[in-house]
């Protein structure tokens, strides 16, 4: 009997049949856990509710640098709530076996790699709206916006990396490089131009903020599924990174827009002052 050639077209449909498969395993999972769904459906609730709230503290900003900070603010949670929709769909959540070496070492670990997406798009605009509000130098705030999606990239091939135990942890290592060139100008750097711009008092709350909870991310990772599995269950890491996300990105733009929306003055009068001619 001859066997009938395999042709592209064969190869993709069987592709497809497979992806389908997977995808309706892992919404399955999803569904069956109610501590990963209810991690996923609350950050998509909070996000929503932000957009709208956003949208209406942001309806009286009328200066040029104020309304870029306004719009960078706003679409932190329009990029969160359409990244949570995909992990709830289970689009961007898949099935990885841990390496040799890893606590679980064979098994098959549901991977939200869809959260480090979001973050490549968030994080840049949370710190994009800091730039703004303390007016740092543009190179000085692309080269910490650069090293972030750096940091994020590089989380990502620690998550998905599954050849090498070793290797999941040296792409971390190399994240957490990324994360300390972030580190140093939020700490060092960037509070001397937020004290020139005179919002020293409102970027020094909110670099606090961030700062704190940027570093419960790895540390979510380090002790979750991902890393050291100390924490062991799917549900319980989701719900480490959903709360980090609540705090990190939709109170932070809350007291961000309200300052700005307060004091729109203070902003504008510094920036009129970047335009002004130098005394001679």
């Amino acid at each position: 009997m001859i066997e009938p050639s395999i042709t592209p077209a064969t190869v993709l449909a069987e592709g497809l049949v497979t992806l389908q498969t997977e995808q309706g395993d892992v919404l399955t999972e999803i569904r069956n856990d109610a501590l990963l769904s209810s991690s996923l459906w609350v950050n998509i609730a909070l996000a929503g509710l932000s957009i709208l709230l956003f949208l209406y503290m942001g309806r009286g900003v009328r200066e040029n640098r104020s309304r870029l900070i306004w719009a960078a603010t706003l679409m932190i949670p329009l990029v969160s709530i359409s990244s949570y929709l995909g992990l709830v769909s289970g689009l961007t959540v898949g099935f990885l076996e841990m390496p040799s070496g890893h606590a679980l070492a064979g098994e098959e670990v549901l991977s939200q790699w869809g959260r480090y997406l979001t973050w490549t798009f968030s994080t840049p605009l949370i710190l994009l709206a800091l730039g703004l509000l303390a007016d740092v130098d543009t190179a000085d705030l692309f080269v910490v916006i650069v090293a972030d999606v750096g940091m994020t990239l590089t989380g990502l091939a620690a998550a998905l990396t599954t050849s090498s135990y070793a290797y999941r942890w040296a792409f971390y290592v190399v994240s957490t490089a990324f994360f300390l060139v972030v580190l140093y100008a939020l700490v060092v750097e960037w509070p001397a131009d937020a004290a020139a711009a005179g919002t020293s008092e409102i970027f020094s709350t909110l670099r606090t903020l961030t700062v704190v909870l940027w570093l419960g991310y790895p540390i979510v990772w380090a002790l979750g599924i991902e890393g050291l599995a100390v924490v062991d269950s799917a549900g319980l890491t989701s719900w480490g990174y959903s709360a980090l996300d609540v705090l990190a990105k939709y109170v932070f733009a809350y007291l961000l827009l309200r300052w700005v929306a307060d004091n729109e003055r203070v902003v504008a009068t510094d920036e009129a002052s970047m335009g002004a001619p130098a005394d001679d």
